[in-house]
């Protein structure tokens, strides 16, 4: 059965991300690859534990091997031959092959990081693509309200038009700026659709379901957090790490430095290429094993009688040694593999340092923009208060003759902009905490703590 068939299509931002990670492809690629580096480490193993081979055969002579002695014709071999045996080994020195085991780790070990990036990114996106939802039906919202309060100055214009108070021009001038509206908002519809796909996407799930969200960005109070609805309050706790208010950058790089999933990936990669350098200069090492043989065989004339009557038609013999290889010249290839691992080296070194230069960088322009949305959310909450009373004003003052419908107009347009300039503001300081988090490296920590500590229902 398809699960996107059954499943609740009301959407918190909690449960969104818990959807994703259940679902997510990407995850579930990730989680493979990991799957196959564990196997690699055991097959990396294989070559320094002992290995047990055994070994049988049966020939039987068709025309028996002969050679002259003399004027005599000797035969020689038997009709029936069987030979059995058994071999062990065990290496007690190959530098090459123990430094590939710790290697397998350390590909393990990138790999698991790569996992718990991907759980990151996965959550990141989910996040981004959430506020992207939540701002087109903002934008809808906000539409749709200058929809009806143009409609309603549109139907108080006419009934002054009817009593000679207003001109046709103040009612061809709301008429036009309602049909402006009714086209802003069929692109408005066209965005959310768009926006509700992409979050579909991210989430797994069919893309044809319709799904609707918690919270609103034209009501959340960044103040007070607490006045939030319980959508709201659940936007902000599941949006990122904390509000980054005040967080200083030392400690925030401090936070990235061990959290980062990339940097911890380039560190990785990094004593990967070292221990690949290492096993390359293990080739000018000899390699010592020992090695143990046991070996049966028989043989008779005549019909078969499975290694031989008496024991007199069998023999045996067991050795067992040391065997040591050192390679001495093999051209030039092992001084040019050496070079070649030596400059990976550097580079991945090189590398490493370039992201944590612009994990500084970024965080330092994050913390910044963060401040700056922060204040000016504040200042639009007094915006907004101006607009709205504005619009009442101009209002009452056209219902009773003295103000123009151009004043009206104005006052909407200034109203429909302060309360979208609101929403965005919100969205801005939402989508930098979500950036914030995963540039610090803080996804999976600050959503272990809500889920330890979270105390709004779980039916969320």
């Amino acid at each position: 059965m398809d699960r996107s068939q059954t499943i609740d299509t009301h959407f918190t931002l909690k449960r969104a991300i818990a959807v994703a990670l259940e679902n997510s492809p990407t995850l579930q690629d990730a989680r493979l690859s990991l799957e196959i580096a564990h196997g690699q480490v055991r097959e990396a193993w294989s070559s320094v534990l002992p290995r047990l081979s055994t070994n049988a055969s049966y020939s039987r002579s068709i025309i028996k091997q002969s050679f002259f002695f003399g004027d005599t014709l000797i035969q020689i071999g038997a009709d029936n031959v069987w030979v059995a045996g058994i071999t062990f080994s065990q290496p007690v020195f190959d530098a090459a092959a123990f430094i590939g085991v710790g290697a397998s780790g350390r590909v393990r070990q990138l790999q698991s990081e790569a996992v718990r990036g991907t759980i990151q990114q996965v959550v990141t996106r989910v996040r981004q693509a959430y506020l992207d939802a939540l701002l087109s039906a903002e934008q809808i919202r906000l539409t749709e309200q200058s929809l009806e309060r143009v409609r309603q100055s549109l139907d108080e214009a006419r009934s002054l038009h009817k009593a000679g108070m207003v001109s046709d021009y103040d009612v061809l001038r709301l008429d036009v700026q309602l049909s402006n509206l009714e086209a802003e908002r069929h692109r408005a519809w066209v965005g959310e659709a768009a926006a509700g796909r992409n979050l579909l996407l991210e989430l797994g799930l069919s893309p044809e379901l319709e799904i609707t969200l918690e919270g609103r960005l034209n009501e959340l109070n960044l103040e007070e957090h607490t006045r939030n609805s319980s959508g709201n309050q659940i936007l902000l706790q599941y949006v990122g790490f904390g509000d980054g208010s005040g967080l200083p950058f030392h400690e925030a790089y401090g936070l990235a430095l061990e959290g980062r999933s990339d940097l911890r990936q380039l560190a990785i990669t990094t004593s990967l290429e070292e221990a690949q350098l290492a096993a390359q200069r293990a080739e000018y090492f000899p390699t010592l094993s020992i090695f143990y043989n046991y070996n049966l065989t028989a043989q008779e004339n005549g019909p078969l009688d499975f290694f031989g009557e008496n024991a007199n038609q069998r023999s045996r013999f067991a050795v067992t040694g040391i065997n040591m290889q050192l390679p001495l010249f093999l051209g030039f290839a092992r001084r040019a593999r050496m070079q070649q691992r030596r400059a990976a080296v550097r580079q991945s070194e090189l590398r490493r340092w370039r992201g944590e230069q612009r994990t500084d960088s970024q965080l330092r322009n994050l913390l910044a923009s963060l401040e700056d949305s922060q204040y000016r959310a504040e200042s639009l909450v007094r915006a907004l208060d101006q607009a709205r009373r504005g619009f009442e004003i101009a209002t009452a003052l056209y219902r009773t003759g003295v103000g123009s419908q151009l004043q009206i107009t104005d006052a909407e347009l200034a109203l429909r902009q302060s309360e979208f300039n609101y929403a965005r503001t919100v969205y801005d300081y939402l989508t930098l905490r979500t950036q914030l988090d995963a540039a610090m490296g803080t996804v999976l920590v600050s959503l272990a703590e809500l889920d330890a500590g979270n105390h709004l229902d779980d039916r969320h």
